[in-house]
């Protein structure tokens, strides 16, 4: 399980500038951001770039942050607005490869990571397939293995609302992968 978030005490002091609580309020954000971006951004983006780029936007506009409580929901929209950014860079560069002034690592994958990536991959194209708001609800709680509760507070709403999109989430992408042929057709159920 992933290390939790700031605590709200941690926050106000960093708003309020005491020594060292920012940097804490960096270093407990850091893996969680990390894994937000892995999990949301796609194959096609780079997670640790997003990630400081969502960092960024924590130092310079923490201090604007009114109610420290609501910070791991404003931690995740500030996530959200970075990934869309950074999704539509991506598209920009598979269909205008010249506009990128980026360079990447030329090196190839080793083998043994091809298998994997391809089963990441098919599965996040799945996932890219369920609505939104299902979609971040099960990337929450079960990749990153939150409670309902605590996705509740990170996404701002009832409890039983992420109960529900779980339910619905659970159920499309279990249909979407047996579509896709990547459940075994023994686990699939007799339709007779």
């Amino acid at each position: 399980m992933l290390r939790p978030l700031p605590s709200t005490e941690i926050v106000t002091a960093a708003i309020r500038g005491v020594p060292g609580a920012l940097d804490r309020v960096m270093d407990d954000s850091l893996p969680v951001v990390l894994g937000w971006c892995k999990r949301l951004l796609g194959p096609r983006g780079d997670p640790e770039d997003a990630t400081h780029d969502v960092l960024v936007v924590l130092l310079d506009h923490l201090g604007g942050l009114e109610d420290p409580v609501a910070f791991p929901s404003w931690l995740f929209q500030v996530t959200r607005r970075v990934l869309a950014t950074h999704r539509r860079r991506a598209w920009l560069r598979r269909w205008h490869p010249e506009a990128s002034t980026e360079t990447t690592d030329p090196s190839p994958s080793p083998e043994r990571r091809y298998l994997r990536d391809e089963t990441a991959r098919s599965v996040q194209e799945l996932l890219d397939q369920l609505p939104e708001s299902q979609r971040i609800t099960l990337i929450l709680h079960d990749l990153e293995d939150r409670s309902d509760a605590e996705v509740a507070d990170i996404l701002g709403v009832p409890k039983g609302t992420i109960k529900s999109r779980l339910r619905l989430g659970r159920a499309r992408l279990k249909t979407l992968a047996e579509e896709a042929g990547l459940v075994p057709t023994s686990t699939k159920r007799s339709l007779l």
